[in-house]
C-alpha cells in the first residue's frame, strides 16, 4: 500500500502537535542552564518523558521490530534491559547523583580523578552516545524510504532537521515535555498495534503458525538451517536466540548504558526533589519493557507475511524458488512502517507514523543534547571560559547540536542496510565501560582509588567492546571491557591504600 493524502495528514497533524509543544517549551528557556538541566523545576512525569524521549527511540521501536523479525523474542532485550537500567538509576544513583551538585557526569569524574580525566572520559562518552544518535538516524531514514520515493541521503537530512526542531527551542524541557506527549501517543500506538496483530491472526498461536508456515514451507528454511517447524518455533521464543552471553550481555549493556549516559542524568537534576526524580525514574522503568512486547509480536506477524529484497537475491543466487504469497519488503528496516501502511486505516496509519516519526525524532534530538551538553560543559568551556558568559552558552550548545545531528546523518547514509539495534547494544556497551566503574567509585567510595589507574580505566575499558564488535564472538564484549574496567579499578584501589598506608608515594 501507498502513502495517501490521509496518510500525510495523520502525520502532519501529529508532528504540528510536538512543533506546537517544542515551541510552548521554549519559552521557558531563557539561559544555558534552563536549557540543558530545565533549572531543577520538572516534576516525575517530566523526568520520566525526558528519559523516555531519549531511551524510547528508533532502537526501542523500528529497531526491536526489525530484531525479533530476524532473532524472535530475544529483540526484547533491549527495551528490558533499558527498563531495568531506569530502577537500578532510580534506586541507587538518583541521590548521590543529585548530591553531587554537577551538570554532567564527566564533571564527577573531574573533580574525583583530574581534568585529564574528565576531558578523555567526555570524549568516549560522546562518541558513545554519538554511535546511539546514527541508529535514531538510520531508523528515522528507514521510516521515511519505507513512506515516499527518497534515497537515503534526503531522508538523512530530513532526519536532522526534524531532530533539531524537536530539541533546539525548549533544550531539555522540549524533550521532557515532548517526551511526555510521545509516551501518550506511543502508548496508545502500542496498543492498536499489539490487539491489531492478534486479531489479524487469531491470537498468539496464529501468528506463529503463520511465522512457522513461512519458513518453513519454502526454501527460507534451508537459507537460515531450520530443520523442521519445532526448530523455527524454538529459535523465535528462545529468549538468547544469538547466545546465552550475547543476549544477557546486550541487555547489561542497556542497564550500563543508561546509568552512564548524560542525557538521563539531566532528566534526574532537572528534577524539583529527590523524590520526584526517583518517581520518574521508576515510571521510565515500569513503562519501557510494555512497548517491547508489543513490538516483538509486529515482528513475528511481519516475519510470517513479508520477505525481504535480500532474502529473495540470496535464494535466486542459491538456485532456489521464491516464496509464493509473502510480500517483498526492502529491508526488514521496514517492517514497522509497512506494517502500518498495510494494515491500519490511512488517517489512524498516518497518525501512528507520525507518532513513530516522533518517537525516533525524540530519542535521537535527547541522546544529541546529551553530547552537545558534555562537549560544551566539559571541553568548550574549558578551552574558552568566556563562551559561558550570558546567552554565548546557550547558542554555543545549540549549534553544537545541530553539528551533532549533521555528523550522524553523513555516517548513517553510509551505512543504511544496518541492523540498527546493533548500533544500540554497541553504543550502550561502549559508554559504560568507558564511564560506569569510575563514576560508581567517584559516587560512592570518593577516595578510594588513585586517579592514574582511574584513567587507565577510562582509557582501556572501552578498547574491548570496540574491538570484540569487530569480530563475530559468542559473547558480548561488553564482558571483556567491564572486566578490565574493574580490574585496573582494583588495582588503583589497592595502589590508593598502599601509598596511604606510609609507604611511597
Amino acid at each position: 500500500m501507498q502513502v495517501g493524502v490521509w496518510h500525510i495528514v495523520g502525520i502532519l497533524l501529529i508532528l504540528v502537535l510536538i512543533a506546537v509543544v517544542g515551541l510552548w517549551s521554549g519559552q521557558r528557556v531563557n539561559n544555558a542552564k534552563d536549557f540543558t538541566t530545565g533549572n531543577g523545576k520538572a516534576g516525575a512525569w517530566l523526568v520520566c518523558g525526558t528519559i523516555m524521549g531519549s531511551l524510547v527511540g528508533g532502537q526501542a521501536t523500528v529497531g526491536t521490530v526489525q530484531m525479533a523479525f530476524s532473532f524472535g523474542i530475544s529483540a526484547w532485550w533491549f527495551t528490558l534491559g533499558a527498563g531495568l537500567g531506569c530502577i537500578v538509576l532510580a534506586i541507587g544513583y538518583v541521590v548521590p547523583l543529585r548530591h553531587s551538585g554537577d551538570m554532567t557526569l564527566l564533571q564527577i569524574i573531574g573533580e574525583e580523578y583530574g581534568s585529564r580525566s574528565e576531558s578523555i572520559a567526555s570524549v568516549l562518552c560522546s562518541v558513545g552516545i554519538f554511535i546511539s544518535v546514527i541508529s535514531n538516524v538510520l531508523a528515522f531514514t528507514a521510516l521515511l524510504t519505507a513512506l515516499f520515493p527518497i534515497d537515503v541521503y534526503l531522508a538523512a537530512g530530513i532526519s536532522v532537521i526534524v531532530m533539531a526542531v524537536y530539541v533546539i527551542f525548549g533544550g531539555v524541557w522540549g524533550t521532557g515535555m515532548g517526551g511526555v506527549t510521545k509516551l501518550i501517543l506511543l502508548y496508545i500506538a502500542s496498543l492498536i498495534g499489539f490487539i491489531l496483530v492478534l486479531t489479524l491472526s487469531g491470537g498468539f498461536r496464529g501468528i506463529m503458525n503463520s511465522l512457522c508456515d513461512a519458513v518453513s514451507n519454502n526454501a527460507l528454511g534451508e537459507l537460515y538451517g531450520f530443520a523442521n517447524r519445532d526448530d523455527i518455533s524454538d529459535y523465535y521464543l528462545n529468549p538468547v536466540a544469538r547466545g546465552a552471553m550475547k543476549d544477557i550481555g546486550s541487555g547489561l549493556s542497556l542497564i550500563m548504558g543508561v546509568l552512564s549516559t548524560q542525557t538521563y542524568a539531566q532528566a534526574i537534576w532537572s528534577a524539583k526533589s529527590n523524590s520526584k526524580a526517583r518517581k520518574g525514574a521508576l515510571l521510565s522503568g515500569f513503562l519501557v519493557p510494555p512497548i517491547g512486547i508489543a513490538c516483538i509480536l509486529i515482528g513475528f506477524y511481519m516475519r510470517g507475511h513479508y520477505i525481504t529484497s535480500d532474502e529473495i537475491s540470496a535464494l535466486a543466487a542459491a538456485g532456489q524458488i521464491i516464496p509464493q504469497g509473502l510480500t517483498e519488503i526492502s529491508s526488514s528496516a521496514q517492517a514497522f512502517p509497512v506494517f502500518i501502511l498495510d494494515h491500519l486505516p490511512p488517517l489512524l496509519g498516518g497518525a501512528i507514523l507520525g507518532t513513530l516519526l516522533l518517537t525516533v525524532a525524540g530519542g535521537g534530538a535527547g541522546l544529541s543534547l546529551g553530547v552537545a551538553t558534555i562537549l560544551v560543559n566539559d571541553i568548550f568551556y574549558k578551552m574558552k571560559p568566556a563562551a559561558a558568559e550570558g546567552s554565548k552558552g546557550l547558542v554555543l550548545t545549540r549549534v553544537t547540536l545541530v553539528g551533532i545531528l549533521l555528523a550522524s546523518a553523513v555516517v548513517a547514509s553510509l551505512v543504511p542496510g544496518a541492523i540498527i539495534n546493533d548500533f544500540g547494544f554497541l553504543s550502550m556497551g561502549f559508554r559504560g565501560a568507558a564511564v560506569l566503574v569510575p563514576l560508581t567509585c567517584a559516587l560512592f567510595f570518593p577516595g578510594r582509588v588513585d586517579s592514574r589507574w582511574a584513567l587507565a580505566a577510562i582509557i582501556l575499558g572501552p578498547l574491548p567492546v570496540l574491538i570484540g564488535n569487530l569480530f563475530e564472538l559468542s559473547f558480548d564484549p561488553l564482558f571483556l571491557g567491564v572486566g578490565v574496567s574493574l580490574l585496573l579499578v582494583a588495582i588503583g584501589e589497592r595502589y590508593k591504600q598502599y601509598c596511604s598506608g606510609g609507604n611511597k608515594k
